[in-house]
């Protein structure tokens, strides 16, 4: 049986790679992935054969990876954070229908969510939702639907693929919306970089976050209503009490 490998390799694809996926990646000849992806993890493996598509051409990329396992090599699809959090993981079940005598393995890895709240201290220790405000494959009314529920269950929320040159607005339109249910001084916070190079944070309430500028390499955190700043840091209290 041909396997291929599923690699979540972190945020940042550096400290944050778990020596799971380093194992994994050390032992394949071809590793696959998104251009920006590859480009993370070429100077860690140098000697590897690299395979590339944009951003697009997701089910090419599948393919190229059963194909090349089908050749009799060893295979790595690469995915930024978790394979199987709006990773590959899922795509490439579906396409294998086609390759039946191919096999597959995922490894997890640091996805943003769980590296971004790291940086910024202790955001997520109770109820979370994760959300991506791409529209590119749910339509607006679905993300709609989504961040108003989180917000009116009083969901810690954090937001992935916040904006974009396209979707310069869509923050603002999350904020208002949350708004709706959160109050102004609700405490969030911002990473950019994810364990990359040029990492940067800021902790900062709803009202400014509306107004706030950020990009495709942003994740953004909405705290709920125990939230608090806490010496620089953000941080979601969980109830524990001294009995």
């Amino acid at each position: 049986m041909n396997r291929v490998y599923v690699v979540g390799i972190g945020p940042g694809a550096g400290k944050q790679m778990t020596e799971e996926a380093r194992e994994v990646l050390n032992a394949c000849d071809t590793i696959i992935g998104y251009t920006v992806y590859v480009d993370l993890v070429k100077e860690q493996f140098p000697e590897k054969e690299f395979l590339t598509t944009p951003m697009k051409q997701e089910v090419k990329r599948c393919k190229m990876a059963f194909e090349e396992a089908m050749k009799g090599k060893k295979v790595a699809m690469i995915c930024s954070g978790d394979a199987g959090v709006y990773g590959m993981a899922g795509l490439m079940y579906e396409v294998g229908v086609e390759f039946p005598k191919a096999e597959l393995e995922i490894v997890p890895g640091i996805t943003a969510a769980i590296g971004g709240a790291a940086v910024l201290g202790a955001p997520l220790i109770h109820d979370f939702a994760v959300i991506s405000l791409s529209d590119l494959l749910t339509p607006w009314e679905k993300i709609e639907k989504r961040v108003r529920a989180a917000a009116m269950a009083d969901f810690v929320i954090c937001l992935y693929n916040p904006s974009s040159r396209k979707r310069h607005d869509y923050l603002e339109k999350a904020c208002n919306m949350m708004l709706e249910y959160k109050a102004e001084d609700t405490i969030c916070g911002i990473v950019r970089q994810i364990g990359r190079d040029g990492q940067e944070s800021r902790i900062l309430t709803l009202k400014e976050l509306k107004d706030t500028e950020v990009d495709m390499f942003t994740t953004v955190f909405i705290g709920n209503e125990q939230t608090q700043e806490m010496d620089g840091h953000m941080v979601t209290p969980r109830g524990y009490r001294d009995v």
